[in-house]
């Protein structure tokens, strides 16, 4: 790449990569691998930045390469290991139990335990705000995969939500 294409890079990076890196956290829920995702879709993107032909469509592009990272780490089989020498702690039982399913963490850990691919159909829809056909092209699917994986994982988020509510209330 020549100075002037290293800068427009430079540019996109600085302007960008908080997002990306808050994207990959609400896709994978560990801030280490969220750095790890971000730094390759933007290794990624400097690798094929002379060929990018539209400079607008960079959010579009850079969605796509860490949404496939994402599911293509989790394929991974030491991803699937999950092994603790004590169970989490639990709130207090003073806690107010609809305040401390509605936090924001509750949400992310119910996230996490949903699969792979319904996540990030759920974190673009609905925390990247785009439509069903702005997540199907990002994912490379149909319309109608988009819309089956959403109620999926809306269904097993509910689910995952509903199981640690239960939890709470039984503690």
């Amino acid at each position: 790449m020549d100075q002037r294409e290293e800068q427009e890079f430079a540019e996109y990076f600085v302007a960008r990569r908080e997002a990306v890196r808050r994207m990959a956290y609400m896709m994978c829920g560990d801030w280490h691998r969220a750095d790890d995702h971000a730094q390759t879709a933007f290794i990624a993107l400097h690798r094929h930045w002379r060929k990018v032909r539209d400079k607008g469509a960079l959010d579009a592009y850079v969605r796509r390469i860490l949404t496939r990272a994402v599911i293509d780490e989790s394929r991974r089989p030491w991803r699937r290991e999950r092994s603790a020498e004590k169970l989490p702690d639990r709130p207090a039982e003073s806690a107010d139990v609809d305040e401390s399913v509605a936090t924001r963490q509750a949400l992310l850990d119910g996230l996490q335990r949903v699969p792979p691919k319904q996540r990030a159909v759920l974190v673009l829809r609905f925390l990247e705000g785009l439509d069903v056909a702005g997540v199907a092209e990002v994912m490379r699917c149909s319309e109608g995969t988009v819309k089956s994986q959403c109620a999926r994982g809306l269904a097993a988020l509910r689910e995952v939500l509903g199981d640690q509510l239960g939890d709470l209330r039984s503690a």
